[in-house]
């Protein structure tokens, strides 16, 4: 069993930054991409940014310049930074980690449970 674990999410006022991390846990090998992903009401979820386990990044362009993600292999953990926030980050934020080794077997789209980010005006 694969559990990810979210933490710093938050309120914050616009110009503010957070950092959100994200811990996979269980019988994991390896992870091939981990990555972030937002979704505000009324809208769709959406690729935020993601990372790839040689390091290879992947950035939504409202993010680009303001968001960097990492990751340490080592501990099966992802960041993001998030810095210049606007009010139109406002949205739960989830972690995403894709093709996880467990053993002999491979598995896509595990998912987090969600980190609220609030950016006020």
């Amino acid at each position: 069993q694969v559990q990810l674990a979210e933490s710093g999410g938050g309120l914050v006022q616009a110009g503010g930054s957070l950092r959100l991390s994200c811990a996979a846990s269980g019988s994991i090998f390896s992870i091939h991409a981990m990555g972030w992903y937002r979704q505000a009401p009324g809208k769709q979820r959406e690729l935020v940014a993601a990372i790839a386990s040689g390091g290879s990044t992947n950035y939504a362009d409202s993010v680009k310049g303001r968001f960097t993600i990492s990751r340490d292999n080592a501990k099966n953990t992802v960041y993001l930074q998030m810095n210049s926030l606007k009010p139109e980050d406002t949205a739960v934020y989830y972690c995403n980690a894709d093709k996880v080794v467990v053993g002999p077997v491979v598995i896509r789209d595990y998912w987090g449970q969600g980190t609220q980010v609030t950016v006020s005006s």
